[in-house]
């Protein structure tokens, strides 16, 4: 587990350009030069200020702005969380206290351990996945600024999930639980249906229902994107004869680039079977899309 005592998002260059060579060095690295290192390093503020208000043409708030940012990055401890974003993806580390100058008066320190954009149970930290307040930091003009959504982003690369999430991710199980109570009760039709209407809000078309013609297939399925053509059967109860019955029948057609079974109540060797271009869609997977569908009311509506 990690603890911060602060913690600091830096842009490694202008717009990031330093990011790679950072990541890959394994350091921090502060985009303001001049020839006050030696002053930095010995706090000796003043003369820093002035000469970033000279730079801003006698403005002092850019200034003591500009001198936070620079007091920051010589003087935060080594416990003080650095976050950068690159390619989308979320990094961290903690920095050695030392602050080294490079011939282009720019400044490092080395990041302890290296970057790493994982939380400390492997997980990567995507964008995608991250609260988005805590992702505005990426809009900072500047370099170096306080991440107010510290508390979140610690519990996120510790791997803890925060209470409202769990409490959600609670709710959400019951909620499959409760939709699959539902769907086990389904008219064999309504079950059939059900199928349908999961797959048509996944972006699937219907070509035709050829249940009640073809017992081999139930729902003859393209996808308007790529002209892709799914086979599925849809069963209330099966077992291992009939799942090969309706493989032999997908295999010997070769029109359909997957299939899937779709089945609430099955042997536990259909649930077990795993096959290249062949998927099984039990009661916990139907119940999950169902859900996930906007779904339920149509479920209780049809239980009613």
């Amino acid at each position: 587990m990690i603890a911060a005592t602060d913690v600091r998002y830096i842009k490694l260059g202008v717009e990031g350009c330093w990011a790679e060579s950072c990541l890959k060095k394994s350091t921090i690295r502060l985009d303001y030069k001049s020839n006050q290192h030696e002053e930095c390093l010995q706090e000796n503020w003043d003369p820093v200020l002035a000469h970033w208000r000279a730079v801003h043409n006698g403005k002092i708030g850019p200034a003591k702005n500009d001198l936070r940012q620079i007091r920051d990055f010589y003087k935060l401890p080594r416990t003080a969380l650095w976050i950068t974003i690159h390619n989308r993806l979320i990094y961290w580390c903690f920095a050695d206290e030392e602050v080294s100058e490079l011939p282009d008066q720019s400044r490092i320190r080395k990041a302890i351990g290296g970057w790493s954009c994982r939380t400390l149970n492997g997980e990567q930290l995507h964008l995608a996945n991250v609260d988005g307040r805590l992702t505005q930091v990426q809009g900072y003009r500047q370099t170096i600024c306080t991440v107010k959504r510290s508390e979140y982003l610690i519990h996120k690369i510790n791997g803890v999930e925060i209470p409202e999430v769990l409490q959600a991710k609670k709710a959400f199980s019951n909620l499959c639980k409760t939709a699959g109570e539902l769907i086990r009760g389904l008219w064999w039709h309504d079950f059939e249906l059900l199928a349908d209407l999961i797959f048509s809000r996944q972006g699937w078309q219907r070509v035709s229902v050829l249940g009640k013609t073809e017992k081999d297939i139930d729902l003859d399925l393209v996808s308007p994107v790529t002209n892709k053509r799914l086979f599925v059967q849809v069963k209330s109860k099966a077992d291992f004869n009939m799942l090969e019955e309706s493989i032999k029948a997908f295999r010997a057609n070769g029109i359909y680039s997957e299939m899937y079974f779709v089945v609430h109540t099955a042997d536990e060797s259909v649930c077990r079977h795993n096959e290249d271009g062949v998927t099984i869609l039990g009661l916990d997977k139907i119940s999950e899309l169902a859900v996930n569908s906007g779904l339920m009311n149509w479920l209780i509506k049809k239980r009613e």
